[in-house]
C-alpha cells in the first residue's frame, strides 16, 4: 500500500492566513504542527514513511522538506509536478512514479488524500483506511464519506445506494448545493459529505482512465521520464470529474473518525473551542458583549464590542471581517486582489526561503527594511541587483559575507554595505540562527531584481 498525499494546492479560502506562497497545508491550524505534518503522521500506523509520496510543486518543496523533518518522515518521496494541474493528473503522475520508480504492480493499493484536513479519533481513521484498502483490493474504487452534521453548502455530497460490505454502492456525486438542496439531502437520508479521499489499485485507476479519460491515460502509459516531459499536456480536471462521477465501480465507506476539511472560516469556527457566549477566540483579543463570533489575532490587540455572528481574522498586513455564513466568498475576494495586482494575495510579510526566512518591517519611496534569518549551515545565492544597494547589520549570530572579491566575517553589532550591481552573498557558518537587518535603497525594490550566479537550491 502506498499513500499519495496531494500537497500542491495554493488554497485561497483561508485568506489572509493562507496565501499562494504559503497555503493552508503548511499552516498550524490544529495544534503545534502543520496540517501536512499531521496528515503524514496519521498514516504512519499503516505504512512506513518510505511508502508515502508527497505530490507538490517546486515553490513548496522546501516547506515539504521541513514538514518531513518535523514528522520524522525524511525518507518519504517528494514528487514535483512540472506545472500545476488538478488532482486527476497529479494522481496519474504519482501512479506512474510508483510503477517505474518504486516497482509497484497493478495490484498495489493507492490511498489518495488531501494534505489539509483535520481528523480526530485516529484509531477509527486507521481502521477505516484498512477497511477501504480491503475493498479496493476487490477491484473497486472506494471513497470515504462523512455523515453530515448539518446542511453544509461548502461540501460536495455522495448519494449512496445498496450496501456493499461495510459500505455502500455510490449512486451519484452531487455538486456543492444551496441550503435548500442540502436540507433536502439530509431529510431524505443516504447522503454523505465527500471527503476527497479515494482508495484503489493502480490497475483499477488505469482501467478507469483508459475508459473515461483517454487523454490522461495515453500520457500515463508513458514511462516516468516521458510523462514528466509531457505533463503540461495533461488536462486540468479533478479525479471526481475525471473518474469517480463516471465509473460504475465506486463504493463509499463511512468515515467513523471525526473529520473537517476546515475549508472556510465558518468551518474553523466550528472546530475551535468556544467560551460561554459561543465565541471562538485565539490571540490577543478582548470581547465585550460579543456572541457566536470568531476572533483570530496574530500581531496586535483586537477588541470587539457587541459583535454577533462575525468572523474577524487579523494578520500583520490584513484584517478580514465577514458575516458568518459568507466565508465561501473569501475566494472571490482573493481573485479580486490578484486581478488588481495586490501582493497580499500571494505572500505574507514573512516569506520563507530554502535557507530561512525574511520579514518586511517597513517600506516607502526608495527604501525597504527587512529582518533576515539564515538557518545554521545555510547560504543565500551569489547574486547582484541592478536597481538597489543594501546595508546589512548583524543582530544575532555570525555571518560569512562575500561582497565582490572580498570575503569577511561579520559579527553581532557590525555592519557592511553592498553597492548596486555588486555580486554578494550571505552564509551562516555557525550553529545558531543568523539574524540580519537589511535596509535596501534604490529606484526599484522588487524581489525580481535578483540576478543569481550560483545557488545550492537550484534557482539559477
Amino acid at each position: 500500500m502506498k499513500i499519495i498525499i496531494l500537497a500542491g494546492g495554493g488554497g485561497s479560502r483561508l485568506f489572509p492566513l493562507s496565501r499562494t506562497r504559503f497555503p493552508k497545508q503548511f499552516l498550524k491550524m490544529n495544534g503545534n504542527k502543520s496540517l501536512l505534518a499531521q496528515t503524514i503522521e496519521r498514516f504512519l500506523p499503516l505504512v512506513k514513511s518510505s511508502d508515502m509520496i508527497i505530490v507538490t510543486g517546486q515553490n513548496y518543496v522546501h516547506h515539504v522538506k521541513t514538514e518531513l523533518v518535523v514528522s520524522n518522515a525524511t525518507d518519504a518521496h517528494i514528487l514535483l509536478e512540472p506545472v500545476a494541474r488538478n488532482t486527476a493528473p497529479a494522481i496519474a503522475f504519482a501512479a506512474r512514479y510508483c510503477i517505474d520508480q518504486l516497482g509497484c504492480g497493478p495490484d498495489e493499493v493507492l490511498v489518495v488524500t488531501p494534505s489539509d484536513h483535520v481528523i480526530r479519533c485516529l484509531e477509527y481513521f486507521v481502521a477505516n483506511v484498512a477497511q477501504a484498502a480491503d475493498m479496493a483490493a476487490m477491484d473497486k474504487i472506494v471513497t470515504l464519506g462523512v455523515a453530515p452534521a448539518g446542511p453544509e453548502t461548502g461540501y460536495g455530497y455522495i448519494q449512496t445506494g445498496k450496501p456493499f460490505g461495510k459500505g455502500y454502492i455510490v449512486e451519484s456525486f452531487r455538486e456543492k448545493p444551496d441550503k435548500e438542496t442540502a436540507e433536502a439531502y439530509l431529510a431524505s437520508g443516504g447522503y454523505y459529505w465527500n471527503s476527497g479521499m479515494f482508495v484503489f489499485t493502480i490497475g483499477r485507476l488505469m482501467a478507469e482512465l483508459r475508459e473515461h479519460q483517454p487523454d490522461i491515460y495515453i500520457l500515463a502509459e508513458k514511462n516516468f521520464a516521458e510523462l514528466t516531459e509531457k505533463f503540461a499536456d495533461m488536462p486540468d480536471i479533478s479525479v471526481d470529474y475525471a473518474v469517480a462521477e463516471k465509473s460504475g465501480q465506486v463504493m463509499m465507506l463511512p468515515l467513523t473518525a471525526k473529520w473537517s476539511d476546515i475549508g472556510s472560516w465558518d468551518a474553523i469556527y466550528d472546530v475551535l473551542g468556544k467560551d460561554a457566549d459561543g465565541n471562538a477566540v485565539k490571540g490577543d483579543c478582548i470581547t465585550i458583549d460579543c456572541s457566536d463570533t470568531l476572533m483570530l489575532g496574530s500581531s496586535r490587540l483586537i477588541a470587539g464590542i457587541g459583535l454577533k455572528d462575525l468572523l474577524v481574522v487579523e494578520t500583520d498586513d490584513v484584517i478580514l471581517v465577514a458575516q458568518k455564513g459568507e466565508s465561501q466568498k473569501v475566494k472571490e475576494l482573493v481573485s479580486r486582489l490578484k486581478s488588481t495586482g495586490r501582493v497580499e494575495a500571494d505572500e505574507h510579510t514573512t516569506v520563507y526561503r530554502p535557507w530561512g526566512l525574511y520579514t518586511v518591517l517597513g517600506s516607502g519611496p526608495g527604501y525597504k527594511m527587512k529582518q533576515i534569518v539564515v538557518n545554521p549551515g545555510q547560504v543565500l545565492s551569489l547574486q547582484m541587483h541592478y536597481h538597489r544597494s543594501e546595508h546589512w547589520i548583524v543582530i544575532g549570530g555570525t555571518a560569512k559575507v562575500t561582497i565582490g572579491e572580498t570575503e569577511s566575517m561579520v559579527h553581532e553589532n557590525e555592519g557592511v554595505f553592498v553597492p548596486q550591481t555588486t555580486k554578494h552573498r550571505i552564509e551562516n557558518p555557525g550553529r545558531l540562527p543568523l539574524e540580519i537587518i537589511e535596509v535596501q535603497n534604490g529606484s526599484y525594490l522588487g524581489e525580481d531584481d535578483i540576478v543569481r550566479f550560483e545557488d545550492k537550491y537550484g534557482r539559477v
